[in-house]
């Protein structure tokens, strides 16, 4: 097939999924949340959905929707496809700015998904650079904005040790010298540590508490290993990384695309959010926020939300024995991309627990995610149905998205701070 013929058949199939939309309507499923959430029996697609909104922007002076009791202020605005965040100690915030860029089309379905993409904002030329913002003033809108690195290779997590700094690019971690008193880096970037790139291409960083340890996470090349186990080796899975000589282990496996992660203080657990598989329904499976166990396997591709097995994959029935359950279901297709702990007390009203961004679906016959929700803990583990933080980033036909929250993290002055990668900002998130 000529590249013509592969253009105009996938211009058919983005106007064909269009109608079907129409046609299909909302979903009947009831949404799966919780640690016990009812998650519907798969329903395997011929055709995977597809449906996203086109990319519009928040107009000048509008911001998301506060949760009761909260406000929203732009910290920064004008930035490129802002992803994820580091606070440095001396209070600058580091932004990395990347974003998937398109693939080969091979297929008629390739090209509808790439064109869906950019539409929506979600694929393009990648800024590979880190900006540092800076609020000198503490008025809570960042009046300086400068180049921090650039030349990088799809960076999106940051992380700091003494005198080093650390970039996730796509294809591993880069080093960098730091000067605590500049605040600046300097020299040759150093890759300490290889990835597989692409496919699902962010790579997370965290150290744990004394940072004698870095944990990175490198999510899946594909969907369910569409393209062959092998070019799957080494991806879906947590590494924990020795930050002096870059040598890593896999901590956990078999989680499809891990992206943010946090420390839960009372137990010292890790915990992450993870995006699940596509092509089995609006529902099916949900995405989900777990704590995370040294050794310990969460079934893709085999098998989802315990061990429910994926009938789609060539099974391994010995290893879907070991697969663990996540402890709390996100919804389906939500795109829990973002993840920090917030203490009690960082905002009016709410106790200890997680906040996510939820980048919002792509997936399913009704939109999902597009929005920035918080989870309660209680004695190490979530304690109650998800709050809504921020909403208001898709409009109500479904037909744009003002914005698209990524990256969470407490600010410098104990704000909440979100990167948003459609209105290209970061907001912050305060009591009333």
């Amino acid at each position: 097939m000529g590249m013509s013929e592969i253009v105009a058949k996938g211009v058919a199939m983005v106007g064909g999924a269009a109608i079907m939309m129409r046609r299909f309507g909302a979903t009947t499923d009831k949404p799966a949340f919780g640690p016990e959430a009812d998650v519907p029996e798969a329903k395997a697609q011929g055709i995977m959905t597809l449906k996203m909104p086109t990319a519009q922007g928040f107009a000048p002076g509008k911001t998301p929707d506060a949760a009761p009791g909260l406000k929203v202020n732009a910290f920064a605005t004008g930035l490129d496809h802002p992803r994820w965040m580091e606070v440095m100690p001396n209070g600058d915030v580091l932004v990395a700015e990347a974003m998937s860029t398109p693939g080969g089309i091979r297929t008629p379905f390739d090209y509808a998904i790439v064109a869906t993409m950019k539409r929506a904002k979600a694929t393009g030329v990648s800024a590979n650079r880190i900006t540092r913002l800076t609020d000198a003033d503490g008025d809570g809108v960042a009046e300086t904005q400068e180049t921090f690195l650039t030349g990088l290779n799809q960076p999106f997590g940051m992380a700091l040790k003494g005198e080093t700094f650390y970039v996730g690019n796509t294809d591993g971690i880069v080093t960098y010298n730091y000067d605590p008193t500049t605040g600046n880096v300097s020299g040759e970037g150093k890759k300490i540590t290889d990835f597989k790139p692409n496919g699902h291409w962010t790579r997370s960083l965290l150290f744990n508490g004394d940072k004698s340890k870095l944990y990175a996470g490198v999510g899946s090349l594909s969907n369910i290993g569409d393209k062959g186990m092998d070019l799957e080796e080494g991806r879906a899975a947590i590494y924990e990384v020795n930050p002096e000589t870059g040598d890593a282990r896999i901590f956990a496996g078999g989680l499809r695309n891990a992206v943010g992660t946090a420390w839960e203080p009372t137990t010292g657990a890790l915990w992450t959010v993870v995006n699940e598989r596509d092509g089995l329904g609006d529902e099916t499976p949900p995405d989900y926020l777990t704590s995370v166990q040294d050794g310990s396997f969460y079934g893709w591709p085999y098998c989802y939300w315990g061990q429910t097995v994926d009938d789609r994959v060539e099974q391994d029935p010995a290893l879907v024995a070991t697969a663990i359950k996540p402890d709390y279901a996100l919804g389906g297709h939500t795109a829990s991309l973002g993840l920090c702990w917030m203490p009690e007390g960082t905002l009016p009203g709410f106790p200890d627990g997680m906040v996510i961004g939820q980048h919002g679906s792509w997936n399913r016959s009704t939109l999902s995610g597009y929005a920035v929700i918080f989870v309660p803990f209680e004695d190490g583990k979530p304690s109650g149905p998800p709050r809504d933080i921020l909403k208001g980033f898709l409009a109500p036909d479904e037909k744009v998205s003002y914005g698209r929250p990524v990256g969470v993290c407490i600010g410098p002055d104990g704000s909440l701070l979100v990167a948003d990668d459609v209105a290209d900002a970061i907001w912050r998130v305060t009591g009333a």
